[in-house]
């Protein structure tokens, strides 16, 4: 069995690593037959069996080191097990999810890259990705593509933010530029305006109308009057705008200035920019957000009024209804036979 052992770990140590890494998760408290099949079934190793006999000989079946590794395959059993007992290539996992700005992308990253959330956000600052991007902005807002990452042990953060820009790049699908030109519009104004529809659709069949809206707005010169954009320039995220928020004197106020805000404000998933770039065939300018997430579309300021006082009214009706007091004396009711 141990000669057939070491035949087994000689023509592994023969082959070399090759491809792109594979991810494998080491649960905590993994044994070393949990670990085994783990690599088999990313096909790491060809039997589970005999690299847990090789990690039992080795005496490293007790001293694995859990987390998520990146290993390419054909790498040889000596070097996954050095790399399994010594942490090496374990990755930081972080998932960063829609409609996140910056500063809240900064804190999950920094935490998982172990560093200040302010390194992260100075990294976002680069001058060479924001000119290869064409992003007149001073940060790379709107351009750190949500999606979950793995990356190494060590990894800085400028190297981080870079992979997210990447996975922009290779989001964006190159025949939608032909598209900006239909549209006379850049793609940061794109991603500025997905960047808005991402904060405004609760439910993802709303995003086309939500950008029929502003792209209707924007045509015939009407302010967008998006309420995140003031949010933004508040700086302080909350659930309701108040009529003080609009008096804020920033570009990205679009209460108080025209057309769209000098760029994101958050960064956008593929379906809101699919949704700017290809708007709802409708003629809405006005919509109202429900307690629920949806909305309502109206084409004109008295309909849309109509539906803001009955929505009102409800709100109002709901709000007394909770407040009217239980009857003097009222026993509560008898407990039913069963």
């Amino acid at each position: 069995m141990i000669r057939l052992l070491l035949l087994l770990v000689a023509a592994a140590g023969c082959s070399r690593p090759e491809g792109p890494p594979i991810r494998v998760v080491i649960p905590e408290g993994s044994s070393m037959r949990v670990a085994a099949e783990s690599l088999a079934a990313a096909r790491l190793i060809s039997t589970a069996t005999g690299f847990r006999l090789y990690g039992r000989i080795a005496g490293n079946d007790r001293a694995l080191k859990p987390g998520t590794y990146l290993m390419k395959r054909g790498t040889p059993w000596p070097e996954i097990m050095k790399a399994l007992v010594g942490g090496r290539g374990l990755v930081r996992s972080v998932t960063i999810p829609e409609g996140l700005a910056v500063t809240q992308i900064a804190e999950l990253v920094g935490k998982a890259l172990d560093v200040p959330p302010e390194e992260v956000i100075e990294a976002a600052k680069d001058t060479a990705l924001r000119r290869r991007l064409d992003v007149p902005t001073p940060l790379l807002e709107g351009y750190l593509f949500p999606a979950t990452y793995a990356f190494p042990e060590g990894t800085a953060p400028a190297v981080a933010v870079s992979e997210m820009v990447r996975r922009f790049e290779q989001e964006w699908d190159p025949k939608w530029n032909a598209r900006l030109t239909e549209l006379g519009m850049s793609r940061h104004d794109i991603v500025t305006l997905a960047s808005i529809i991402e904060e405004e659709a609760k439910l993802p069949q709303e995003r086309p109308v939500i950008s029929a809206v502003y792209h209707n707005r924007l045509r015939i010169g009407m302010a967008l009057q998006a309420d995140p954009t003031v949010q933004y320039a508040r700086g302080v995220h909350a659930e309701r705008v108040t009529f003080r928020d609009l008096e804020i004197d920033s570009p990205y106020n679009t209460y108080k200035y025209p057309g769209l805000p000098p760029g994101p404000i958050s960064s956008p998933g593929g379906e809101s920019l699919r949704a700017a770039l290809f708007p709802a065939k409708a003629d809405y300018l006005y919509f109202v957000a429900y307690p629920d997430g949806h909305h309502e579309f109206r084409r004109t300021l008295d309909e849309h009024n109509a539906v803001r006082a009955r929505l009102r009214a409800d709100s109002n009706r709901r709000a007394a209804a909770r407040a009217v007091p239980a009857p003097t004396g009222a026993q509560p009711p008898a407990p039913r036979k069963r």
